[in-house]
């Protein structure tokens, strides 16, 4: 697949920018592209859409039959399965032909009168951008506060309802992250400021209702920048909780939810590599903490002495198993662990002390805690998926260990999961580790080589790749393509030590288990080097960038979302949202030994004069987690030194920020662009 000749490329101008440090100069020709007010960027951004639009024209009617064809499949006039929470039934619905939820409730039971308490498709006319978050009902049931952005840089505005009015209450609060933990008194609530620029999460702000948000309180400031903060109700209604957190430590502090102007005191003071999460329940606290315990251990204290020094363990560390989540109820805990790569849920009867697990049949599949909200109830609620098993939503008794289904999400159309395979493979690392590999395919996919498979990673910040279900993908499998997810390590699929054996000085270890889990889907005949695709987003993006470099012969074609690929200049940059809260992950670049290895997988600093694969790169010009200009950027450098004739191309949405359009329906228009590029590459254009 050659790039149509008769369609030029755009040339992004040269200006050479030196950047020293630790006696190494780099030399940046596209600097200047960091300015998103500057005329000469926008009109380069444009022109690579302009590109991009001319070489996909002929694929123009193959990706809108994909939009229609995914959009089909979405349940329009759907509903969530309703929870209670302090004698409501909450649920979100959609309407058909509407892109954005409406949040009701039902009082008492579920054949009472709805009430709409939100209706975000009217908040979001004459917006391009509206995503609403956090929404937060104050516990006489009366208020609702919530988050919107309508800009899509994650600074949220918090509002208040009068529910029973619907009036909007005179109240604004800007700069937040939405969420808002209301006290007792139903007057006052607690909410997170950002750093005006940095974006960081790092006041803890009391507001009364009624009064001017710029003469609120200021309860916290976290001086750490390193740290972010967050404040939220404890599922009692004790306490209201203030964490502040690193990459590698935590620390809270804690306030009588009936006393908002008590003051909080700290719960156990941070320690460098202790992390901890708290939650009260009836006479105690429970922790799930790392102290002394590398995949987690729970603890417990009195209400009280909450040091260290009194806490008591209540499930110790195992090798084996790392504790991800816990949640508490009158007289159960239930624990969300993960083992040998897959998630397991694990019931403790408080009253006899007795213990067990769900039991899950697939061989790829997760099973999450879902939304409970209330303590005196022996139901459990819990999400369950696997790539072939819609989302699907349980209720189970914790006393008679029965599940009833509540709901699964809906694929119009027609499917059925019998035809379709999912898989559980090992490849063997370049150090003997053994790799997770999760893989789906419709039945009658030959392992000949012949077939194309699309290998998505991610492999960072201790994030795990679920195997889950996607109604989009259906339109790539039944057009013969296999999808594989390597659960490389970075993410912590395997464990906390999985995680830490992929980031700072052990990163390379996420790019050349990718590398070898590609490799070992070749040796097994699943597909080739020309039929197969990477895929992976943000720090994906720069997965992508630095196996794009590393191997570039091993793939047919790579899509990069949102990818951080410009890591020493953003590392350098402390004015940019994230960069000091990430020196524990990727290294911080001041210091020569992280700014050396670095430089060894940074992905723009490591684009050389040779043959790279067909590449579709996407951004947002408003996104504050990976700026827009790393991958414009590294698009121009690309453009300027490789070799081949293979397809590249750029396509930033300029409404858009980090997690793109907002609606249900806007973001299956990007991933129609994604499978249209994919289907050219492999001449399947229809």
């Amino acid at each position: 697949m050659t790039e149509q000749t008769k369609v030029t490329a755009p040339v992004a101008p040269i200006i050479p920018k030196a950047l020293t440090i630790h006696g190494d100069t780099r030399t940046d020709n596209y600097y200047w592209m960091n300015d998103r007010n500057d005329p000469k960027v926008i009109a380069y951004l444009q022109a690579e859409n302009a590109y991009l639009d001319t070489v996909m024209q002929p694929e123009a009617k193959l990706r809108e039959s994909l939009y229609e064809e995914m959009k089909g499949r979405v349940m329009e006039t759907d509903a969530s399965a309703p929870y209670l929470k302090n004698g409501y039934y909450y649920y979100t619905r959609y309407e058909t032909g509407k892109e954005y939820p409406i949040y009701c409730r039902k009082k008492g039971s579920l054949e009472a009168e709805e009430e709409i308490m939100l209706n975000v498709n009217d908040l979001a006319k004459g917006h391009a951008y509206c995503h609403v978050n956090a929404l937060s009902v104050s516990p006489d049931n009366q208020l609702l506060a919530f988050g919107i952005d309508t800009v899509s840089r994650r600074k949220y505005a918090i509002l208040v309802k009068e529910l029973a009015t619907g009036k909007m209450l005179p109240d604004t609060i800007p700069d937040t992250n939405g969420e808002a933990a209301w006290a007792n008194d139903n007057k006052t609530f607690f909410y997170t400021r950002k750093h005006p620029e940095t974006l960081r999460e790092e006041r803890i702000m009391r507001h009364k209702l009624g009064t001017d948000a710029a003469a609120d309180h200021q309860e916290y400031m976290e001086k750490d920048e390193t740290f972010d903060v967050a404040v939220e109700r404890s599922k009692s209604g004790q306490f209201i909780m203030i964490a502040a957190t690193s990459t590698l430590s935590s620390e809270y502090r804690i306030l009588d939810a009936d006393k908002p102007e008590g003051g909080f005191r700290v719960f156990q003071p941070r320690q460098k590599n202790v992390l901890y999460d708290i939650e009260p329940l009836n006479d105690r606290f429970y922790i799930r903490t790392n102290l002394d315990a590398q995949n987690f251990r729970l603890m417990e204290c009195p209400l009280d002495k909450t040091s260290k020094d009194h806490w008591k363990e209540v499930v110790p560390h195992r090798a084996d198993v790392l504790l991800e989540e816990f949640e508490v109820f009158r007289n159960y805990l239930v624990l969300g662990e993960r083992k040998g790569g897959l998630t397991q849920l694990h019931i403790m009867n408080l009253q006899n002390h007795q213990d067990h697990y769900l039991h899950f049949d697939e061989p790829a599949y997760v099973a999450n805690i879902g939304i409970n909200r209330e303590i005196d109830t022996k139901e459990l609620r819990y999400s369950y998926t696997s790539m072939t098993t819609p989302a699907s939503t349980y209720d189970y008794d914790m006393e008679t260990r029965k599940s009833e289904l509540k709901k699964r999400q809906e694929v119009l159309g027609g499917y059925d999961p019998k035809d379709y395979v999912t898989e559980r493979i090992y490849a063997t690392a370049k150090d003997g580790v053994k790799v997770p590999i999760s893989i789906v395919y419709k039945k009658g996919f030959e392992k000949n080589g012949n077939h194309p498979l699309l290998l998505y990673g991610y492999g960072s910040y201790g994030i795990t790749t679920e195997p889950t279900f996607s109604s989009p993908r259906l339109s790539l499998l039944n057009r013969g393509f296999a999808f594989a997810i390597a659960h490389i390590r970075g993410g912590e699929e395997m464990g906390r030590y999985w995680y830490e054996d992929g980031k700072l000085f052990k990163k390379m270890n996420t790019f050349t288990d990718f590398i070898a889990c590609a490799e070992y889907l070749v040796a097994q005949h699943y597909t080739s080097p020309a039929h197969l695709y990477a895929q992976g987003g943000s720090a994906g993006g720069l997965l992508m960038g630095a196996v794009t470099n590393m191997r570039p012969d091993l793939w047919h074609g790579v899509i990069a979302g949102v990818p951080f690929v410009d890591v020493l200049t953003t590392m350098l940059d402390e004015s940019i949202p994230l960069t000091t809260g990430e020196f524990d992950e990727w290294g911080n670049p001041k210091n020569k030994d992280s700014y050396e290895y670095m430089k060894q997988y940074s992905p723009y600093d490591n684009v050389v004069a040779k043959a790279y694969p067909n590449m579709l790169v996407t951004t947002g010009l408003h996104d504050s987690q990976v700026q827009y200009w790393e991958p414009a950027k590294w698009v121009a450098k690309l453009r300027a030194l490789k070799t081949d004739h293979n397809l590249l191309l750029l396509k930033t949405d300029m409404e858009a920020g980090h997690g793109g359009a907002s609606g249900r329906f806007k973001s299956l228009k990007k991933t129609a662009l994604e499978y249209a590029f994919l289907l050219k590459l492999e001449g399947k254009e229809k």
